[in-house]
């Protein structure tokens, strides 16, 4: 098949592009052209082919979905969507297409807003609370609504916290922090914010690719659908400080703090962050993803931050992991 990757050089894109290559399939990356794939050990075919656009200026313009169209791939995979005049643009273009491709969006489990019955279920309702799960949600509708009335094959793939080598894990305290593992590693204090039960759900960038990878060889299986793309189960705050500390060979001592003590003493980004994944404290399950695409994650979640937080000590942004 010919796909289309737009976005190809980021997080997921980075893992998928190489994968889909290796299985004998046409691809066509479309960039900005302002990053390479990462890490820097994952090697892409030389058959891969990279069209530089900025999709921004490209739908100011009026001409991406057009760009797209005009390639005739028969799989498109959309991994920069993030509203739904940008969904719609792209659409248009496919629907008009004298043969509409398969498009996979990249949504969010932010789209499910908090929690309410664990493990969620991608048949559980809808209730985002914050801008970002909102579009995801309209987006998802918009793509399977599509599908359903057979105007455009869509399906819907909703990664939790992508993580591994290459950038920085949402960590024990829920943000972005350096700074927890760096005491965790150092078997210093560590503030939690409530009871440190809030949940978290890491998933590593390559089993997202693997979702999609799956998705797109199982059409009739993925047709009309939403998956999760997650790691199996999810961790406590406090359960994540405790394992991460063992990578140094220490004990975590923590604290326990309500959340306005606790926010008094932490940078307001981090706070927002912190709270953002509180309200939500996902578990999401990956039981639809294993019967109807025959997919399972490769990794656990403290696997996935693992790597993540090896690579960081490899940066010496970290201390080196003893254990």
């Amino acid at each position: 098949m010919d796909i289309v990757v737009i976005g190809g050089t980021g997080h997921i894109g980075s893992h998928l592009v190489p994968q889909l290559a290796a299985a004998g399939h046409g691809v066509t990356v479309i960039s900005r052209g302002r990053s390479s794939p990462y890490p820097a050990d994952l090697v892409w075919p030389g058959e891969v082919t990279t069209v530089v656009a900025d999709r921004d200026e490209q739908e100011a313009a009026g001409t991406f979905g057009a760009l797209v169209a005009d390639l005739r791939a028969d799989v498109v995979v959309d991994l920069t969507c993030f509203t739904l005049d940008s969904a719609r643009q792209l659409t248009d273009a496919l629907t008009a297409a004298p043969t509409p491709p398969h498009l996979l969006h990249c949504g969010s489990i932010w789209a499910h807003g908090a929690s309410r019955v664990v493990p969620t279920t991608e048949e559980s309702p809808r209730r985002p609370h914050t801008a970002y799960g909102k579009a995801k949600v309209a987006i998802e509708e918009h793509v399977i609504a599509l599908s359903r009335a057979g105007d455009l094959a869509g399906t819907v793939v909703h990664p939790g916290h992508i993580s591994g080598p290459g950038w920085v894990p949402v960590g024990p305290a829920g943000n972005l922090d350096l700074g927890v593992f760096a005491a965790l590693a150092a078997g210093e204090p560590v503030a939690l914010p409530d009871q440190g039960l809030a949940t978290l759900q890491h998933v590593h960038a390559a089993d997202v690719a693997g979702v999609f990878a799956a998705a797109i060889e199982r059409p009739e299986a993925a047709v009309g659908e939403s998956f999760h793309a997650v790691a199996e189960g999810a961790l406590t705050l406090l359960g994540y400080a405790e394992a991460a500390a063992r990578w140094w060979g220490r004990e975590a001592v923590v604290e326990l703090q309500p959340l306005p003590v606790w926010s008094e003493h932490v940078a307001p980004e981090h706070v927002a962050t912190t709270v953002d994944h509180l309200t939500h404290s996902p578990h999401c399950s990956m039981a639809k993803a294993a019967d109807l695409l025959d997919f399972r994650p490769s990794r656990t979640g403290l696997e996935t931050i693992r790597e993540a937080v090896s690579w960081l000590a490899d940066e010496g942004r970290l201390p080196a992991l003893t254990v």
